[in-house]
């Protein structure tokens, strides 16, 4: 028997006998607890509706993604009950088969990072806009917070171009000790490697053909392209830079990562700063 039948029952035996609530309960023989209890659930059609509101925003997150952004927008509700909703909305996200591929040279190993900004990796995407005139999107990563740290777009982005995306983040933040990149002509040019070299600043190139040695930039160029290219038809590059960037803002201060412990790559940076500031300052000594 159910809680409401429980409470049902309850109350015939109220109305019939003309007793208060608890001795109704007591003549049934009912668990109270079951009987009083009222559900703390999100109300089921406003939950809905934003489940609906946050599919049509982000049509390339599943049901875990949504239900991970509800509950930092602070609704109390169970992955399984929204994976339900989410079924039941016939919302589903298609999946892209991924070729399992074995590399037949060694990955090289890299030390482990202990901060932001110790290891960046740098990678270009290609685009079309609507005319079919093509755009390139230099994409700079901090390995360490999974910060997209610049989307520069343009028709051509020459080895020049990317010292000047480059030396914009040095006077933002400084630079990393090691800029992780393929074998482009961009990245292996004079210019560019003297410029690596009066900036003190190490290059790391992968083996030629072998993409899974620079897995995090493969990995957020991925996420850019199914979450932003694919769902735009860009007019002009003007507007393409305008909603990359808006895109670029939302990936480091709202879309929670996994790999992270669900918090963004700005949270995580400002986490990660508070526990150094804190394990660096001195004991206190008790008098």
């Amino acid at each position: 028997m159910t809680a409401g039948e429980r409470r049902r029952v309850v109350g015939q035996v109220q109305a019939a006998v003309g007793v208060s609530q608890r001795r109704a309960i007591r003549f049934t023989g009912f668990p109270r607890s079951t009987v009083r209890y009222r559900t703390t659930r999100e109300p089921q059609a406003a939950l809905t509706a934003r489940m609906h509101e946050l599919a049509a925003e982000r049509p390339r997150w599943g049901y875990r993604w949504i239900h991970r952004l509800l509950v930092r927008e602070g609704w109390r509700v169970n992955r399984k009950r929204l994976q339900r909703l989410y079924r039941e909305a016939g919302l589903a996200v298609r999946r892209r088969r991924r070729k399992r591929r074995r590399s037949a040279v060694p990955r090289p190993v890299r030390p482990a990072l202990a901060g932001p900004n110790e290891r960046w990796a740098l990678d270009f995407v290609h685009d079309t806009l609507s005319t079919g005139r093509q755009f390139r999107c230099l994409t700079v990563l901090d390995e360490y917070s999974r910060e997209a740290l610049a989307i520069h777009v343009a028709q051509s982005i020459p080895a020049p171009d990317v010292i000047a995306v480059l030396e914009t983040l040095l006077r933002e933040r400084g630079l990393p000790a090691v800029l992780i990149t393929d074998n482009g002509s961009e990245f292996t040019s004079r210019a560019f490697d003297a410029w690596a070299y009066s900036r003190d600043v190490k290059l790391d190139f992968i083996q030629p053909g072998k993409p899974t040695q620079n897995a995090f930039i493969e990995s957020f160029n991925g996420t850019f392209r199914d979450d932003c290219l694919n769902l735009h038809w860009f007019t002009s590059i003007d507007r393409a830079r305008v909603t990359i960037e808006t895109w670029r803002n939302d990936y480091n201060h709202v879309r929670p990562h996994g790999s992270l412990g669900e918090l963004t790559p700005a949270e995580f940076v400002v986490a990660t700063t508070q526990e150094r500031d804190h394990a660096l300052q001195p004991e206190r000594v008790h008098e």
